[in-house]
């Protein structure tokens, strides 16, 4: 910037900072920038960027900003050279859809040639090295870090998810996306420490469309209108039973095999067709590929490129099936909301298994609305349900199995067990043939948050040992 303030490093950690330190004080859910100044300083910071005056020694340089995330994300971007500025950026946001829609585009987008990344709920994928992140959409300075990477590396494309909290909190404040696309909204994270209201939620999911150059929208969701009159560039539109999306998806059926279930399909763009296989079932599977189909059209991949990697690609922890035993079919998922679990159970339904076991929890410290509605979603679609820990925080877990029973009201058989683990390993000792289990609510995480640490546990690992102990007892 124009100003004459020097600093070698951008911090907004006080354990971070360093003799050179720019020092920026954000205001969080539980604490406060403002208050860990003092700590910054004594590790050598002396540049602070704070929303009200700092008791602080008189060689300490304040400079007292209305919104200190929005100086975080405008200073950040300057000091990694405006990298941003070098790469097409594509992003996507909704309630579900967002990391599959996010990896598959990359994936495909990288075997088409381009030299892509991708950020997101799995983590970065940069220069073909995977990097973890704390967020779905990461905080501004890690961000154009991420991005002066990318640049450095070669890097054309970037597919980034585009998180509502991001927009909230300024994170991606001063980016300007090539595209933008809109999965589906519904009510979700809102409460406490997430949006104060639907409106709330709904207006910074569309504030994406104000910033990019064009636009992609499901137009059959209730929203993708609200979501077009945000658009500010062009709009191309995808859907199902709109006659006027321009990637209509037309003669859906589903197939199956012993490692898979999905979904054929035809796309129709301007009077033309093409059959497309998808390896993920169901109605919202044919959605999230119009969106990629969209995607990738526009950045000029041929259909037949974008068929062949849509047949086989699959996504971490999103109706990932672990082919471990040949009688039973085992099916990760991210399903941890009502609208989330209702999609996936019924879709499950659709292809008739002889019993439906849903493996679920939910997560501590929220609301107990979600918890007992996702009992009750469970109670109407599955045969068993296994009442288990998802990351129960500083709450007890039985305390939030108490709240998912008060949904299934005796509606559906199910037993507690609280340690997931030994639920995990319960549900593929009692896998019976014809089964297809469902584990909800973790999908890619290979973590537990349990009473403030981040507790090492990987649920495909203990199904494959799980599997591999009764196939040498075979």
């Amino acid at each position: 910037m124009s100003d004459d303030v020097r600093y070698s490093s951008i911090v907004y950690d006080s354990r971070k900072a360093s003799p050179g330190s720019a020092f920026f004080c954000l205001r969080g859910i539980s604490a406060d920038g403002h208050d860990f100044a003092a700590k910054s300083y004594d590790n050598g910071a002396r540049v602070f960027f704070c929303e009200k005056p700092l008791d602080l020694p008189p060689d300490a340089r304040q400079i007292v900003v209305e919104n200190t995330r929005i100086e975080l994300a405008a200073r950040s971007k300057e000091f990694f050279g405006r990298p941003d500025e070098k790469l097409k950026i594509i992003g996507i946001t909704g309630t579900k859809g967002k990391t599959t829609t996010a990896n598959v585009v990359y994936q495909i987008m990288t075997k088409a040639g381009f030299k892509a990344a991708v950020i997101g709920t799995n983590g970065m994928m940069i220069d073909g090295k995977h990097y973890d992140t704390k967020n779905t959409t990461p905080e501004s300075y890690e961000l154009f870090s991420a991005f002066a990477d990318m640049v450095s590396s070669g890097t054309t494309h970037c597919i980034m998810e585009v998180s509502s909290q991001a927009y909230k909190l300024w994170r991606v404040y001063g980016i300007t996306f090539d595209c933008g696309v809109f999965t589906n909204l519904s009510p979700d994270h809102i409460g406490v420490g997430e949006h104060a209201s639907f409106d709330e939620y709904m207006l910074c999911k569309s504030r994406l469309f104000e910033n990019s150059k064009q636009s992609i929208i499901n137009i059959d969701d209730d929203f993708g209108d609200i979501m077009i009159d945000h658009s500010k560039g062009g709009v191309v539109t995808f859907g199902i039973s709109n006659p006027k999306a321009d990637f209509r998806g037309s003669d859906i059926h589903p197939w199956k095999n012993e490692s898979a279930l999905g979904v054929d399909f035809t796309c129709t763009v301007r009077g033309f067709s093409h059959r497309f296989r998808v390896r993920t079932p169901g109605e919202y599977s044919v959605y999230n590929a119009l969106a990629i189909i969209a995607v990738c059209s526009i950045y000029g991949i041929p259909a037949e490129v974008i068929d062949r990697e849509l047949s086989t690609v699959q996504v971490k922890g999103r109706f990932e099936i672990i082919d471990a035993l040949p009688w039973a079919t085992f099916i990760i998922d991210y399903a941890h909301n009502e609208m989330s679990l209702r999609n996936v159970l019924a879709t499950i339904r659709e292809y008739s298994p002889k019993r439906l076991i849903c493996l679920f929890g939910s997560v501590g410290d929220r609301t107990q609305i979600r918890r007992v509605e996702m009992g009750r979603i469970a109670a109407e679609y599955a045969d068993f349900c296994i009442l288990t820990s998802d990351n129960p925080g500083f709450e007890a877990p039985m305390r939030i199995i108490g709240d998912i029973e008060r949904g299934i009201d005796g509606r559906v058989p199910y037993v507690t067990i609280p340690d997931r683990a030994s639920a995990v390993e319960y549900a593929v000792n009692n896998a019976k043939r014809g089964d297809v289990i469902l584990f909800a609510g973790k999908g890619h995480e290979d973590y537990q948050l349990v009473n403030g640490k981040k507790l090492p546990f990987s649920e495909r690992e203990i199904i494959r040992r799980a599997c591999e102990k009764i196939k040498t007892n075979v």
